[in-house]
């Protein structure tokens, strides 16, 4: 397609000039001749080289049916889409001409926004929002480049881009990813349905990079500022004053968890109610005529060094506290922040800045939102009192299982960063996706918690080495390519008052991506509370206490996660009891002698074991408790041959056993 060719695109559409050309597609400023010269824009999608004939079809017929979707859309705060055509094997959209500039313009032209614009153009945007969700169409692409700030209006453009992105990058198998992931929710990354709190992610972190003139989560490399997006609470933002508590809820990883489009709504009503009016930034400085291109002016190497005038200036110290975010501090990147990298439609612009430009480029087509998935709300109930004595310091299972445990819980924290980008990696013709941010080389960390010294140092130094075992097999294997992983171990001496110290440190540390540990849920109870709270993923290989996933209530049916960073690689108390009766009833057994060592741990074992035995229709000919200081067992040895008993059930820890 060129504005050289007089050939009219489907019959009626004439190319006058190219406004803006990028990796998905151009976009060009054209005349509807059956409507009287209407202006209109016209997109043409460009598919990447290579694609085989069967892809390039299929690809046609599902983005052509998305596009058609968008007709059905009728609000203000939606660009409107006139016609969806394919003109040689190409698809063709045409919509409205909007004069106006993107929010990223004004970001790059501007700076950071005052919070009173910033909030009216997220109210703006999730009125637009709203009318599409209602017709079950999911965005999936919001970001500072696709909202457009009209002379009299907010416009919210570029519907589905993202979604045909997806499906080019899946059927080209180039590993190539296409998209915005600074913008982009955990469970976008992670290659999930699309669903409408998707759309509010991704409004939460534009709205916050319009209002502290960067984006939420910044990182050399995708992959690097995937482990971000999925692992760390965004930056506390400084400069947002009373529309902090906003973008902390829209920012919730967990989507179950994320703030509602209505509850949103109400928010930034809040935040306009009560905010004083300020000078609002220039909403288009081409309102007499001069419409800014698609993809604006060359971006700034750091968004942040042109700040408007600080929102918050003038208000009280009490306002000034009431406003500030609850986040865990982090410290901060001292790589410079990059250009924001946008979708590839924005990459460039093939039109002179200094002549008369037109508008800023149009949309495309949307996703239809599939019914969402159950939702599982996370509770935040704390362990019970119990579990905290020093006496569950040595809860843990078998040094074998610690170890086999060790190693799933790195394997499953390095997997975290083996989401969509290399998802393509192994099929035919894959490949790391060539160079650009995608290769660039990233160290991260994993710590590791466990007892070094005291009486379990020798699991704790089976759990570190066997750790430092996954990570070396994980870097010489090129386990996630373009990332070093490194190793971080603290020492807890099965010593429950050292969880939070331990766990303040861990997270200090800017690379971490992930802890593993601790052995014993003693220490648990004091380390897993403010990892969670920091937002660090925690996987233990040796906990089993119920609590600290199934919440204080566990034992009468509650089923409330307490912390929803934290995960284990080995099964609870209540499980390892029934579980060996139902094994040792399966070798034909019927009488059994019950042993415990007293402790929390093993009476819960033994409890589980002898509830699910007698159910089988086992029986138990004994039980005792024993002193786990006693050495000498010869008395209840004897006990146990006069028994009769086939087989003896141990409930506690290893070294009680081994006597």
């Amino acid at each position: 397609m060129t504005e050289h060719n007089p050939e009219l695109i489907a019959g009626r559409y004439q190319l006058v000039e190219l406004i803006g050309q990028g990796g998905m597609g151009r976009v060009w400023r054209g005349l509807d001749r059956q409507l009287f010269g209407r202006e209109v824009a016209v997109k043409e999608i460009l598919f990447p080289p290579g694609m085989s004939d069967d892809d390039r079809a299929a690809l046609l017929r599902r983005f052509t049916g998305e596009a058609r979707a968008a007709v059905t859309l009728s609000h203000p705060g939606v660009i409107t889409v006139h016609d969806v055509v394919e003109h040689r094997g190409t698809p063709v959209i045409v919509m409205e001409l909007v004069r106006g500039r993107s929010l990223a313009a004004a970001i790059r032209s501007e700076g950071r926004l005052p919070v009173r614009r910033v909030a009216e153009i997220g109210a703006a945007v999730l009125d637009a929002l709203a009318e599409a969700h209602t017709a079950r169409i999911v965005h999936r692409d919001i970001k500072p480049d696709n909202v457009l700030l009209a002379k009299d209006r907010v416009v919210l453009t570029d519907f589905g881009i993202a979604h045909l992105a997806d499906a080019t990058t899946k059927l080209s198998h180039s590993g190539m990813v296409i998209g915005t992931p600074q913008y982009m929710p955990p469970e976008q990354l992670d290659g999930k349905r699309p669903t409408a709190a998707n759309d509010l992610w991704a409004l939460g972190a534009t709205l916050y990079h319009a209002v502290e003139g960067h984006p939420p989560f910044e990182a050399e490399g995708l992959h690097a500022l995937a482990v971000a997006v999925f692992t760390r609470p965004h930056r506390p933002p400084v400069h947002a004053g009373p529309l902090a508590p906003v973008l902390d809820a829209l920012l919730t990883k967990d989507p179950a968890e994320r703030v509602s489009a209505a509850e949103a709504a109400e928010m930034l009503g809040a935040v306009l109610a009560g905010a004083a009016p300020g000078p609002d930034a220039p909403r288009d400085s081409n309102q007499t005529g001069a419409a800014e291109q698609d993809g604006g002016p060359e971006p700034v190497s750091d968004p942040r060094v042109a700040p408007a005038p600080d929102a918050t200036a003038g208000r009280s110290p009490a306002e000034e506290h009431a406003s500030a975010p609850t986040m865990p501090k982090r410290v901060p990147s001292s790589t410079p922040s990059a250009p924001t990298p946008t979708v590839a439609d924005s990459a460039g612009s093939a039109a002179d800045p200094a002549r008369r430009p037109v508008p800023e480029r149009p949309t495309a087509p949307p996703v239809v939102v599939p019914a969402d998935d159950p939702r599982v709300t996370l509770g935040t109930t704390a362990l019970p009192e119990a579990d905290v004595r020093a006496s569950a310091g040595r809860r843990g299972l078998t040094r074998r299982a610690a170890v086999l445990g060790t190693a799933l819980a790195v394997l499953a924290a390095g997997s975290l960063l083996t989401w969509s980008l290399t998802r393509d990696d192994d099929t035919p013709g894959g490949g790391s996706g060539g160079g650009g941010p995608a290769a660039s080389s990233v160290t991260v960390r994993i710590g590791v918690d466990a007892p070094l010294s005291g009486g379990l140092a020798a699991m704790g130094t089976g759990v570190r080495n066997s750790a430092e075992l996954a990570v070396r097999t994980a870097n010489e294997n090129g386990h996630v390519p373009g990332v070093t992983f490194e190793i971080t171990a603290v020492d807890d001496a099965a010593d429950p008052t050292r969880g939070a110290a331990n766990a303040a440190r861990l997270v200090d540390d800017d690379k971490l991506v992930g802890v593993v540990g601790p052995v014993n849920s003693g220490v648990a109870a004091t380390l897993v509370p403010a990892l969670s709270r920091a937002g660090v993923v925690n996987v233990s290989p040796a906990n089993t206490n119920p609590a600290l996933t199934l919440g204080a209530d566990w034992a009468s049916g509650g089923r409330a996660r307490p912390y929803p960073t934290y995960f284990r690689t080995i099964g609870t108390d209540v499980d390892q009891g029934p579980f060996a009766a139902r094994h040792l009833h399966g070798t034909g057994k019927t009488k059994v002698y019950v042993v415990d060592d007293a402790s929390v741990h093993g009476t819960t074992l033994a409890s589980g074991f002898t509830a699910q035995w007698r159910k089988l229709g086992g029986t138990v000919v004994g039980a005792e408790q024993v002193d786990p200081a006693d050495r000498d067992f010869a008395s209840l040895a004897l006990k146990v041959r006069s028994s009769g008993a086939e087989a003896v059930y141990f409930g506690g820890f290893y070294d009680s056993a081994a006597p």
